[in-house]
C-alpha cells in the first residue's frame, strides 16, 4: 500500500506542463507573460513583475489542479490590471 501522505499522480505536474497551463491561461486571460520561472520562494507561491516576468514556487508543482490555477489566474489578473491603468493613464 502507498503511503497515505503521498499526492495522487494528476495533483503533481512537471515544470513543463505547468508553463503550459500557465501559457493557456494567459491566452484565456488576455496577457503574454515575457517570462515564466519557478523558483523556490520562501514567503509565497507567485509574484508577478512591471516587466511581465512570473514567477512560481516550486511547491505549487505539488499542490491540486485547481489551487494551482487560483495561484495562476491570480498573477495574471495582476498583470492585466497593470497593463489596463498603464493604457488609461496614456490616453
Amino acid at each position: 500500500m502507498k503511503h497515505a501522505l503521498a499526492r495522487p499522480l494528476e495533483q503533481t505536474v512537471g515544470p513543463e506542463l505547468f508553463r503550459a497551463e500557465v501559457l493557456a491561461w494567459a491566452k484565456r486571460v488576455g496577457v503574454r507573460p515575457r517570462e515564466i520561472r519557478l523558483r523556490d520562494m520562501k514567503s509565497k507561491w507567485a509574484s508577478c513583475s512591471s516587466r511581465g516576468r512570473l514567477t512560481f514556487d516550486l511547491g505549487l508543482l505539488r499542490q491540486p489542479a485547481r489551487f494551482r490555477t487560483e495561484a495562476v489566474v491570480h498573477e495574471l489578473l495582476h498583470m492585466k490590471l497593470r497593463i489596463t491603468a498603464n493604457c488609461s493613464s496614456l490616453c
